[in-house]
């Protein structure tokens, strides 16, 4: 009877000890910052998008003037430091119509790049 109590005992201490175990974090996709974003304007090619934000994660299968720039952070300690980001970059005649996301445009953007 005691050796039951005894096992029951250190297998319900075992699982308290499940915090100990390490995970790793997951970042995934393109690790945009904003200091990238301001070098961007209006009537940019792809070419020198590409060159400034890197190669976008999703590019439209109907439509390749739809750029997509998605990170995700997923932690292995807790749910509180996961977070999510999105740019979307559209295009016309390969050149910058707009974007949009979770990031600030600069007050160039708006202007038209000089050719």
């Amino acid at each position: 009877m005691l050796f039951r109590i005894l096992t029951v005992v250190f297998i319900l201490s075992l699982s308290g000890c499940s915090s100990w175990v390490f995970r790793y974090d997951i970042p995934q996709g393109n690790y945009l910052e904003q200091k990238n974003i301001d070098k961007l304007q209006i009537g940019m090619t792809k070419e020198q998008v590409k060159f400034i934000l890197g190669s976008p994660v999703i590019v439209d299968a109907f439509n390749d003037d739809t750029w997509h720039y998605v990170y995700q952070f997923k932690s292995g300690r807790s749910a509180e430091f996961n977070s999510r980001k999105d740019f979307t970059i559209k295009f016309e005649n390969d050149k910058i119509i707009s974007a949009s996301g979770d990031f600030e445009l600069s007050e160039n953007f708006n202007t038209p790049m000089e050719q």
